[in-house]
């Protein structure tokens, strides 16, 4: 059956059951075991399966935080700052304690969850911490607000809130940087919780930290299983993930190599040892430290898995209580309560995939059956999900070119709209489960060149065949930044790259685009169109250097290397139960377009103009008027060389003249051939600049920044002629 008419039908299913809020869900949990279910077949079962959870969903529950205690408050914070027509802020700090109800459908989805310790009333406990920042009286707020989950603990609200963020953001007490910062003027509330182990369990400086059960065997011995370890730190011991099963080192096995496609090295038991209480393993001769950025695996059978997919229900339980409860069961009031019409999401890089996740999996719809998220901004994220709901799983790993490579994140389906798995056979979307049950938020998917390389984005905007364009679901829009890297680098530093990182900001078209996600949600304002490259207009290309275009350079090496997205083999049935057999997944070299090492996705990366930076997308002005090459992409120095540079790009500058450019064999123009003078550079910065604002990509505010600093950049450096800048973009 086809994908459309599946869904009319089951709408249609939906609307004869109309189930009503008196039936309980004991009835509901039946009908889920009818016989007639099971002979539905494929993706006919699961999708009718999806939609009986959603009719259950109409009981009534309440978000299962069931206590908060509040360990600080400050009132006013950002040193009494007060924004006009808004007022002043108040911080308020604590951890909340929860509780998962393992009968419940919308919680059956979290793997493990049924072999977590019960409390007296048979639920599932769990806590975290827990940062807001909320207008002191309400009433004068925006009546909105903005929630983010932190990267590994870390709050990562700086680039759009213009500088005030930190991970203490209420500290901050520069009234310049306070007056023009993004989201207090507009009278947002913000919050923060924690939801990733890997977080750990310090919460100085407001490290935002999650507790989670551990599984064990239904006669309550430890559970074990393989687990495994991908490791590039340097330093004489790694702390591992999960303990040890057994000290018997004849039971693991750890490799060494230097580069990604060497053909691993086994180091003998007598070369490290496990600690005295297999936490930590460490190489012999005591002392002797793993070898800074080259790469060792150690697979070893563990014990103790902790359910890591709980998190996905303290971010929905967290943002549902602020917004629809009054208190908790003790009676502390809830700081938001009856003021929330409205939660967006903030997000950069890891929690944007576990974003993906959430919204796929179904968390989106609160316990009482309403919508969590009315939008999320999604920077660096791409169309990836993370190693969470799996037994063994580590939500701190990110996969990229040499990098934790054999953890599960880049799974089907990579998009929003409805598409068939060439390998399985299935079809599904993002947004399967949560159009089931009306709940599914808008979404800004913004991610960079770098995604291209590393994550295999082009799988979320082409079918997983690699053949064809996707349409733009109706609830997201996906913006490619040309020619960026994951993040802002330092374009004066190398780090262990060849070429000097990418300095290229996309901030301000961030607070653009969440400008425009408020206007979606809230007017039904469409935003801009979609800006990715595309296999039909021939912008999405092969990674060989000549599909891309990308001009030989003297001193530039072309690798490339790019991610390939396997479905890679964890043992019989991981992919429905998360439990797997095999960890990690057998692998050899090469690693990049390797058939035996499992079916391969098609995924594909930008191409370039004549100067190397990348043709579709938004273009920054520094692209559109460049002084140098940007790319997403990047390698690695001696000794790892031409391994790729993970989330690195370049920064590879024009030659300032004609003469120094011939001296070279640089192909790309000199700078003194493009622009005369400063006013000519200016003049094309400031159309550059304008256009991006009229077509939405910038606000006035930054657009009047931007032109600033690049003409301020361009001077400083003695890039152009110094003749007098133009000061204004209008």
């Amino acid at each position: 059956m086809h994908a459309k008419k599946l869904s009319d039908a089951v709408v249609k299913f939906l609307n004869d059951l109309k189930p009503t809020v008196a039936r309980k869900a004991s009835y509901c949990e039946g009908l889920l075991r009818q016989k007639a279910l099971a002979r539905i077949d494929g993706f006919m079962r699961v999708t009718f399966a999806c939609a009986l959870i959603a009719a259950c969903a109409a009981v009534p529950a309440k978000a299962r935080v069931k206590k908060i205690q509040i360990t600080a408050k400050e009132s006013p914070t950002f040193g009494g700052y007060s924004w006009p027509g808004v007022g002043q802020y108040e911080k308020i700090v604590g951890k909340a304690f929860g509780e998962l109800d393992p009968k419940d459908p919308k919680n059956a989805v979290i793997v493990d969850l049924q072999l977590a310790p019960r409390n007296a009333n048979g639920k599932v406990e769990y806590s975290f911490d827990f940062y807001i920042l909320k207008p002191i009286d309400l009433t004068k707020g925006n009546h909105k607000m903005l929630y983010e989950p932190p990267n590994r603990g870390r709050k990562t609200i700086t680039a759009l809130n213009r500088g005030v963020g930190g991970n203490d953001p209420g500290s901050v007490k520069d009234a310049s940087l306070l007056a023009n910062s993004f989201l207090m003027p507009q009278g947002y509330s913000i919050s923060f919780s924690g939801w990733d182990t890997s977080a750990g369990t310090d919460t100085d400086d407001f490290n935002t930290t999650i507790t989670v059960p551990i599984a064990r065997n239904p006669d309550g011995s430890p559970i074990t299983g393989p687990s495994y370890e991908y490791i590039v730190s340097p330093g004489a011991s790694y702390e591992l993930t999960y303990p040890a099963a057994t000290l018997d080192k004849s039971k693991a096995t750890l490799t060494h190599r230097v580069h990604l496609n060497d053909i691993p090295e086994k180091v003998p038991a007598s070369g490290w040892q496990y600690n005295s209480d297999g936490t930590e393993i460490a190489l012999l001769p005591a002392g002797t430290p793993f070898v800074k950025n080259d790469i060792y695996e150690f697979s070893y059978t563990a014990k103790d898995p902790t359910i890591n997919g709980v998190g996905f229900a303290a971010v929905r339980d967290w943002s549902a209580w602020l917004r629809y409860e009054t208190k908790d069961d003790s009676g502390t009031p809830n700081p938001l309560a009856g003021d929330i019409s409205k939660i967006y999401t903030e997000v950069s890089s890891q929690p944007g995939r576990l974003l993906n996740d959430f919204r796929y999996l179904g968390f989106n719809q609160a316990e009482n059956g309403k919508r969590v998220f009315d939008g999320m901004m999604q920077w660096i994220a791409a169309g990836d999900g993370i190693s969470m709901n799996y037994r063994w799983s580590q939500p701190g790993r990110t996969e990229r070119n040499r990098q934790d490579h054999l953890f599960v994140e880049g799974r089907f389906p990579f998009a929003n709209v409805m598409s068939t798995d060439p390998i399985t056979g299935k079809t599904d979307s993002r947004y399967a489960k949560c159009a089931l049950t009306n709940t599914c938020p808008y979404a800004m998917e913004i991610f960079s060149a770098n995604e291209y390389w590393v994550k295999a984005a082009s799988l979320m905007t082409t079918d997983p065949s690699g053949t064809k364009d996707l349409p733009d679901s109706p609830f997201t829009r996906i913006y490619f930044m040309s020619s960026m890297q994951h993040g802002t680098g330092r374009g004066d530093a190398k780090g262990v790259c060849q070429q000097f990182q990418n300095p290229l900001d996309s901030q301000a078209v961030q607070r653009a685009l969440f400008t425009a996600l408020d206007k979606w949600v809230t007017a039904g304002t469409a935003p801009p169109p979609s800006q990715v490259p595309k296999l039909s207009d021939g912008t999405l290309v092969k990674p060989d250097q000549n599909s891309t275009q990308f001009p030989h350079m003297p001193g530039v090496a072309y690798s490339g290397f790019k991610t390939t997205r396997y479905l890679l083999n964890y043992g019989p049935n991981f992919y429905e139960t998360g439990i797997p057999t095999s960890n990690p997944p057998i692998f050899k070299p090469p690693y990049q377009d390797n058939p035996a090492n499992g079916p391969i996705y098609p995924s594909f990366v930008p191409k370039t103009d004549g100067d190397g930076n990348d043709l579709a997308g938004i273009r920054l002005p520094e692209v559109q008027v460049p002084l140098a090459t940007y790319t997403g992409w990047a390698v690695r120095a001696a000794p790892q060389d031409n391994d790729g540079c993970e989330g690195s790009g370049q920064y590879i500058p024009f030659a300032r003249t004609k003469a120094d450019r011939l001296s070279s064999g640089d192909p790309r123009l000199s700078i003194e051939e493009r622009y005369p003078d400063i006013e000519a550079y200016s003049s094309r910065l400031r159309h550059a600049i304008d256009n991006l604002e009229q077509a939405g990509f910038l606000l006035p505010f930054d657009a009047e920044s931007m032109l600033k600093k690049n003409l301020t950049n361009a001077a400083s450096k003695g890039l152009v002629s110094k003749s007098a800048p133009a000061t204004s973009s209008h």
